[in-house]
């Protein structure tokens, strides 16, 4: 009679536990076997690597800028920080006659999401607040009316 794949060695008359199976899993049931301590050093050698690209976005603060509204030149300028190289710098303007509305985008839940936006004719939208800017919602409500006022466009 053949032995079964799965051996314990016990002793007579005992109850079978985990700590005294020796060879529960033998070795030629799983031909790719890598320990925990292989892939621990995997990831603790990749993380500098991949981190980096986080912490080059943080210091460099890419989305970062500015939004100069003016209403003697009925001009709009809206000027982002990106990432080095040929888009480092994104300016856009646009003539206040082109703004079609202030758009405000609430969501509730487990991941808030509220983003002020601004929609030109013929261009879609573009948002004015960061994502990860945690405001109220009556504070980008404010921020809404004040710019509503002051470009005279409706809000969405």
């Amino acid at each position: 009679m053949k032995e079964p794949l799965y051996m314990c060695m016990r002793k007579p008359d005992s109850r079978l536990s985990w700590w005294e199976c020796d060879n529960f899993i033998p070795a030629q049931a799983n031909p790719f076997f890598s320990s925990q301590g292989i892939v621990m050093s995997f990831y603790g050698i990749a993380s500098p690597f991949i981190s980096s690209d986080l912490w080059c976005t943080i210091s460099w603060t890419v989305g970062n800028g500015y939004d100069p509204f003016d209403r003697k030149e009925g001009i709009v300028c809206i000027f982002r920080w990106g990432f080095p190289g040929k888009n480092h710098h994104i300016f856009l303007r646009f003539l206040i006659k082109d703004i079609q509305s202030i758009r405000i985008e609430l969501k509730n839940g487990i991941y808030t999401h509220r983003v002020l936006y601004l929609e030109i004719r013929g261009q879609g939208v573009i948002p004015l607040t960061h994502t990860n800017e945690n405001l109220t919602p009556r504070e980008i409500k404010q921020k809404a009316a004040k710019l509503v006022f002051f470009l005279r466009v409706p809000i969405e």
